[in-house]
């Protein structure tokens, strides 16, 4: 039980004693560090059931916990703040009873529901670049999140493998391409169909400029230009089947695809299953049938099919088209029933998309539950920023991204060469190096942009993601480091239980840590990995403090000393613990 679930029931009996009225719900925050305390109650919220003087409320909680509640010290009252002071037994003790646990903080009883967590989704025509870093970041820790909360979580992708930006790349690599191939070139598959699908947007600049020159508009010459006509006319052949171009896009996608898998493994994060776009679009058309029987969905006099939004503060929103075939409404409508068929013990689902695309999700889950799916209540979009370079926006088809496998290269040749610049490599190998040069890399990486709440824009810069000081990964990988050098030196006994007064900053360090199954529960809550990374800084903070202020090692006192590396080894394991959930690695020596 956490410190607030304990303080809650009593504080309940306190309300009930004074007042006659049992709370619901009370709400704690932090105490500010200019008053004394160790949680603090928030007596606002309960003017609502209780009429009085918020600093005498406040006075009558105070009083009874300190005569009734085994660990309650003292209290003092601020405006309608109740600052608790809690005894040193109760941290020693809680201390006592974790630090055994090397998942202090996870939640193991699995709900019966599971969530499935969507996340990646890329298009077939280029490779991952440094917004598919963010997604793909944010959806693997929020699934790691949801997992350690106590959910079942499936990890999965739709994979945009259709349409004409994948013709654009095939046409390109027939008219230019010379029978190149990821073997031949020595390229990865997804950065050789990038190439093309960048030489089809030059060669379709040219036309446009030429037919210009020949006396069209802009806007003729963009939809007259012959390579256009001729991608148009492959997406045909593909939706009637053409066996020569299905065989080319069969392979050129399987090119891709394994491109992909190489960058996911570099950057760390899995799936549990695939769906494709080619597979899924035509999924939502039985579905678009039913909605029309039961009158979810009207048929204009066109043939087409809607539905109608606008008492929901929405517009009407199209679902199949005159001639029948489906749009992207469609295709997200079906794909959501299969999975629930494919997994039908998903009971919510999470998808990891940007800010662009909140409107669509909007309708997406407001039709859903207006078909009746009970899982359609729990459904929910993880809308992100978008990552920006101070050169400004990416542009694929410009050739003008950032390559998310040269990043991942350039992260790490950046904490080399810190690493070397600040002198940290004395007894290593070049193969540790190389080793260790990763996992500062990867590590500033994923921290700089998991550190920022979801919604937020992010402008991205490397090398500030390195500093091995501040709110960074490397500095939080280097406490680890610290703690597991203090560790290999504590040459005797300390796993026995103890204890003693502690110190101001061991207490500090014991609450920050008592915090961690709460901060899991609301980044879960929240879906914000943002959450468990600035917790993390918080306690490496604190522990950095505390180890400028007290002897470790040299401690005299043996009850001291053997508390102070207990102390430190929870705060390797919650460090550790908690960079995981982001996918991150902490090394045992830096």
């Amino acid at each position: 039980m956490t410190l607030q679930e304990n303080l809650t029931v009593s504080i309940q009996e306190a309300v009930f004693q004074s007042f006659g009225i049992t709370p619901e719900k009370i709400e704690f925050q932090a105490t500010r560090k200019e008053f004394e305390g160790d949680i603090t109650v928030v007596i606002f919220p309960l003017l609502k059931i209780i009429k009085g003087n918020p600093v005498q409320i406040g006075e009558s909680i105070g009083n009874y916990l300190v005569q009734n509640h085994p660990h309650v010290v003292k209290y003092n009252v601020v405006s309608g703040f109740l600052n608790i002071v809690i005894s040193d037994d109760y941290y020693i003790q809680y201390f006592n009873e974790i630090r055994h646990n090397p998942t202090f903080g996870f939640v193991n009883d699995l709900d019966a529901k599971a969530v499935m967590v969507e996340y990646s989704s890329p298009n077939t025509n280029k490779p991952l670049h440094l917004g598919h870093i963010r997604n793909n970041l944010l959806g693997f820790a929020v699934a790691e999140i949801l997992k350690a909360s106590g959910k079942k979580v499936y990890k999965t992708q739709i994979i945009n493998d259709r349409g004409i930006h994948i013709c654009k790349s095939m046409l390109a690599w027939q008219l230019f391409g010379d029978g190149q191939t990821p073997e031949s070139t020595g390229l990865k598959g997804d950065k050789l169909v990038g190439n093309f699908y960048v030489a089809f947007d030059q060669a379709y600049k040219k036309e446009i400029a030429t037919l210009i020159a020949e006396g069209k508009s802009e806007e003729e010459a963009k939809k007259q230009a012959p390579l256009l006509l001729k991608a148009q006319e492959m997406l045909r052949q593909w939706e009637a089947g053409d066996e020569e171009v299905v065989a080319l896009w069969k392979k050129m996608n399987q090119w891709v695809y394994d491109g992909f898998e190489q960058t996911y493994t570099a950057l760390g994060v899995d799936f549990d299953s695939y769906y494709y776009e080619s597979n899924t679009y035509l999924l939502g058309k039985e579905v678009v049938q039913y909605g029309l029987d039961k009158g979810i969905f009207e048929r204009d006099p066109d043939g087409s099919v809607w539905i109608d939004l606008t008492q929901e503060g929405l517009d009407r929103k199209i679902v199949l088209r005159s001639d029948g075939t489906a749009v992207y409404m469609t295709q997200d409508i079906g794909t959501a029933i299969q999975r629930v068929k494919d997994y039908p013990d998903v009971g919510g689902m999470v998808y990891t998309v940007g800010n662009e695309q909140d409107y669509h999700f909007k309708v997406l889950f407001l039709i859903l539950k207006k078909l009746g799916f009970e899982w359609a209540e729990s459904l929910y979009h993880l809308s992100y920023g978008m990552v920006e370079l101070p050169s400004g926006k990416m542009k694929s088809r410009e050739g003008t991204v950032v390559d998310a496998d040269d990043l991942m290269a350039e992260m790490t040749q950046t904490a080399g060469s810190i690493a070397v610049e600040l002198g940290k490599l004395e007894g290593y190998s070049a193969s540790e190096k190389e080793a260790l040069f990763k996992i500062i890399g990867l590590g500033a990486l994923k921290y700089y942009i998991l550190k920022v709440d979801p919604k937020k824009q992010i402008m991205f810069n490397p090398e500030e993601s390195v500093d091995f000081n501040g709110n960074t990964g490397p500095f939080i990988q280097y406490t680890h480091a610290r703690i597991c050098s203090i560790l290999r030196r504590a040459d005797f006994d300390y796993s026995n239980d103890v204890s003693l007064i502690l110190h101001e900053k061991e207490k500090e360090l014991v609450k920050i840590i008592s915090n961690f199954p709460d901060v899991i529960q609301d980044a879960a809550r929240q879906h914000s990995p943002a959450l468990i990374a600035n917790y993390t800084y918080e306690l490496v903070k604190e522990y950095n403090s505390f180890y400028q202020s007290v002897s470790i090692l040299g401690e005299t006192d043996s009850a001291k000393k053997i508390f102070r590396v207990q102390l430190s080894k929870i705060v390797a394991q919650t460090i550790r613990n908690a960079f995981g959930l982001l996918g991150i690695q902490v090394p045992e020596r830096m």
